[in-house]
């Protein structure tokens, strides 16, 4: 089974409590199945004790979105979003569903959907807004734990999300995990070095990293367990710098990228699917701060949005192997500030 593996196509029903979008390969010498269907809620379950240890892999997201923001002219925050289909094509502007806010952050969760939560316009949120898997923004919820904006969030465990850092009163290190039903827990004792203008994303397929933020500007990171432990600080690598952007790409690494140093910047920071962050990449794109970033496609990722002094809306796409192509011709409302996330399983 190592050279010709066995895929099981649970035709439409669950197998071990995961739906049939899930990838179930047994591909391991010496394995054996012995199934039994159990019912619609686990569906079919395997019983063998060589089988029973089998984790089901769910697919990668095919979409993100793009939403909220700061469009630079009063009254400035925005709570339109664009979609991003599985080719990294940006849709035009969607009417705005939730408080309109920027600085706010995003996470997947339940593996095909995802949620925007906290931010601030005139002063700290933490509402959220959950976002199905057809892309569409429900209207606020109360929101848990302490009120921030300029915190960073990822998806780690395959489905569930972590919301990270931040400004409140102050600069903050606590955290607040997000179930895979989309439910804000309250808040987690924070480690590592309090901070905001932070970025984040998921790498490994299970784990995450934060990284790179203020005050003073650090490049410092730290790791996310697939637990959502986070760990102490891990000394910085590349240049220091606030409001970068971070997202993840070819299936198990992640990329930071843009950013504010002396000036605005375009270097990007690949993450290997160990969590290693490598010295800095020559920049390709318009240097700007604050932009947003999404997966698509599976495995690739895009950069959108920003301040270069005043607000844009180029994108410049992320390749599945890392390599970030030249701006592309924005579409949307032009603004800094704005979150994405990827969601659907479905191109």
């Amino acid at each position: 089974w190592a050279t010709n593996a066995i895929t099981i196509d649970s035709n439409g029903l669950n197998f071990q409590g995961d739906p049939d979008t899930y990838t179930v390969d047994y591909d391991t010498n010496g394995q054996a199945i012995n199934i039994v269907y159990s019912g619609a809620t686990k569906g079919w379950t395997p019983v063998s004790d060589i089988a029973t240890a089998f984790e089901p892999v769910a697919p990668p997201t095919q979409k993100g979105i793009f939403a909220y923001g700061n469009n630079g002219s009063a009254p400035y925050f925005v709570s339109m979003s664009n979609l991003v289909n599985s080719s990294g094509v940006i849709a035009t502007d969607v009417t705005g569903v939730g408080t309109a806010r920027y600085f706010l952050a995003s996470s997947s969760y339940g593996g095909d959907k995802a949620l925007f939560a906290f931010g601030a316009n005139a002063g700290k949120l933490n509402i959220r807004n959950l976002v199905n898997n057809s892309g569409v923004i429900a209207s606020d919820a109360s929101g848990a734990g302490t009120a921030r904006g300029a915190l960073a969030a990822a998806n780690y465990g395959g489905d569930k999300g972590i919301f990270g850092y931040g400004q409140a009163g102050g600069y903050v290190s606590l955290s607040n995990l997000v179930s895979n039903s989309g439910v804000v827990a309250s808040d987690t004792t924070g480690v590592g070095t309090a901070r905001g203008a932070i970025a984040a994303c998921s790498y490994g397929e299970d784990l995450a990293i934060f990284g790179y933020g203020e005050p003073p500007r650090t490049a410092i990171t730290n790791k996310v367990s697939n637990l959502g432990v986070i760990a102490t600080d891990t000394t910085g690598v590349g240049t220091a710098r606030n409001n970068p952007a971070a997202v993840s790409y070819g299936g198990d690494k992640g990329i930071f990228g843009f950013g504010y140093s002396s000036s605005a910047t375009s270097l990007t920071n690949l993450v290997s699917n160990t969590g290693v962050v490598s010295a800095d990449v020559t920049g390709v794109g318009t240097a700007r701060e604050s932009p947003g970033a999404t997966a698509y496609g599976g495995d690739k990722a895009v950069f959108a949005y920003g301040s270069t002094g005043s607000v844009t809306s180029l994108k410049n796409l992320v390749s599945n192997s890392g390599v970030v192509a030249s701006d592309v011709t924005g579409v949307g409302t032009a603004r800094y500030g704005p979150s994405a996330v990827g969601f659907s399983y479905s191109a």
